[in-house]
């Protein structure tokens, strides 16, 4: 692109203000390949829809809450993977490791009879352990993570059914604390209704700091009156979620959990030096090593976060279900939150997604999931559609990733 044809570019962003300035920005960045969320957004649109029209059951409070408890436990691991794909790697061991962490949780509560903090601890260090464990291989010997978390899926499940025993499956106390925090507690009205109004002002706040420093720096940034009217827009959206859940039980702490879990790894990928070294050396290593990153240290990190990841999503899993047993992490826990990371555009080959792909892509799966159950249908038909849905998020991924490269070179 010439340096005529840049500047007029940039002076066109500039101009962009308000409501028509931000539907251009996502028109052009559409155009250029960048389809950002809007597929999965579309997709979940369709599915809700469909599913309301042939269940007027499936849009309402009650469900809806229960779909966002469910998502949880997978959509944490989703957000670990979406960690590994953002390198261009891959980990098949996450199901056999929120197994395993689900396992030693109950052993040590249960049987043990440590403190429920204590046992938590342990669990998600055992995670990132193995994490660290991956890191070396990958790094030192050169395995493939395909074959390194293949093999893990193998020898962590085998561990779970160790651990467990004879008696094969143990029951997590009811009332204890962890067990009412995934299926019992719920968040105050007035304390959603705080946290809708916080995240409309952190989105201001932060979008406003980027702003500035894009200005400082000579770069096109968005408008004050585009940042508020995007603040207002989440506002409002927030407000009515909280409001029309607690038509029932109202917003469940764990699923609070998980969005908190999500908007942190938002901002390390998006606001930090190590995210933007993730963004690199996924999108291309070799550039990334030559930059001065420690390329290393950023697939160990990676590797780290997502058996931690996977190890807290075990926890929450077996508080959720109050038990952990041989069939914990096992079933199609792996492939939904490989399967959530990739719908909710993460892409497969490395260095494009974001942490909030995973609460995207876990709540379309989940509705699926869902929608059929109230259908009363076969969980034959969930697979084949859910294989659909991906096998759709991956040829979005591939058709734009091409659509960036012919609009760069041109």
């Amino acid at each position: 692109m010439s340096t005529i044809a840049t500047d007029r570019q940039d002076e066109r962003l500039k101009n962009r203000d308000g409501l028509r300035g931000a539907v251009a920005d996502v028109v052009e960045r559409a155009r250029g390949g960048d389809l950002g969320v809007i597929p999965v957004v579309v997709g979940l649109i369709v599915i809700w829809s469909v599913f309301q029209i042939l269940n007027p059951i499936f849009l309402s409070s009650a469900n809806l809450v229960n779909l966002t408890l469910e998502s949880a436990a997978v959509g944490v691991i989703a957000l670990g993977i979406v960690c590994v794909l953002l390198v261009g790697q891959i980990d098949l061991s996450v199901g056999s490791v929120s197994g395993l962490s689900g396992a030693v949780l109950a052993v040590l509560f249960v049987g043990e009879g440590l403190p429920v903090w204590l046992a938590i601890g342990a669990a998600v260090l055992m995670g990132a352990v193995i994490g660290w464990l991956y890191g070396q291989l990958f790094n030192r010997f050169g395995v493939p993570s395909f074959v390194i978390t293949l093999a893990g899926l193998l020898a962590f499940l085998g561990l779970q059914l160790y651990v467990l025993g004879t008696k094969g499956s143990i029951n997590l106390p009811f009332d204890s604390g962890l067990v009412n925090f995934a299926q019992l507690d719920f968040v105050p009205a007035w304390l959603s209704y705080t946290f809708a109004v916080i995240a409309a002002v952190w989105l201001f706040a932060s979008g406003f700091l980027h702003a500035q420093e894009r200005r400082k720096a000579g770069l096109s940034a968005r408008s004050v009156s585009t940042l508020a009217l995007r603040s207002v827009a989440l506002l409002v959206v927030l407000a009515f979620v909280v409001w029309y859940l607690g038509q029932t039980r109202g917003v469940g702490w764990m699923f609070v959990f998980f969005v908190a879990l999500v908007l942190i790894m938002h901002y390390l990928l998006s606001r930090t030096k190590w995210g933007r070294a993730v963004y690199a050396v996924g999108g291309n290593e070799e550039a990334a090593r030559r930059a001065g990153i420690n390329v290393r240290a950023i697939y160990t990190s990676v590797f780290v976060l997502c058996s931690t990841f996977a190890a807290v999503g075990g926890i929450l899993a077996a508080a959720r279900l109050a038990a952990a047993n041989q069939s914990s992490g096992a079933g199609d826990v792996n492939l939904n939150a490989i399967a959530a990371a990739v719908i909710g555009g993460t892409s497969l080959f490395g260095g494009r997604g974001t942490a909030f792909g995973a609460l995207l892509g876990i709540i379309v799966i989940q509705s699926i999931s869902s929608g059929l159950t109230l259908l009363n249908l076969d969980s034959s038909i969930r697979f084949v559609v859910t294989g659909a849905v991906l096998l759709l998020a991956v040829i979005v991924d591939s058709v734009s990733r091409r659509s960036r490269t012919s609009h760069g070179r041109a």
